[in-house]
């Protein structure tokens, strides 16, 4: 946490702007995926975050993604979340671990109830 707190390299507010839902990512779900969510583009997507999910090396928000005109936008991650930050050596990949971290109890979660109703514009590449 000290790391999110305390990183010098960019400030608190850069690294919230900065922070995304995936919905699908090229690598792991390929091109197709990703230019499927197009038709979202520069529209706004209602996004629920249900809790914060943490340990000492990362930061996630459960993200549960809603509908545009009637149409549920699906995430093809297992996981949709926003990922807060990270400690010195851990990829943003590695949050996607942390569910599992929680149930094996190596990770804390703080359920957010009700959960925080967020209206995030499709911004490209597959992120809310």
């Amino acid at each position: 946490m000290r790391f999110f707190l305390e990183g010098k390299k960019k400030t608190i507010q850069e690294k919230l702007e900065r922070s995304h839902v995936t919905l699908a990512h090229k690598r792991s779900h390929g091109v197709a995926a990703v230019a499927s969510y197009g038709q979202h583009l520069n529209r706004e997507v209602p996004v629920e975050l249900t809790e914060l999910i943490y340990n000492d090396k990362m930061a996630t928000l459960t993200a549960n993604v809603g509908c545009v005109d009637g149409e549920t936008v699906v995430s093809k991650n297992e996981w949709p979340h926003v990922t807060l930050w990270t400690g010195e050596g851990v990829t943003a990949k590695e949050a996607n671990t942390l569910p599992q971290l929680y149930l094996e109890g190596k990770a804390s979660r703080l359920v957010i109830d009700p959960p925080v109703l967020s209206l995030e514009v499709a911004r490209g590449m597959g992120h809310l």
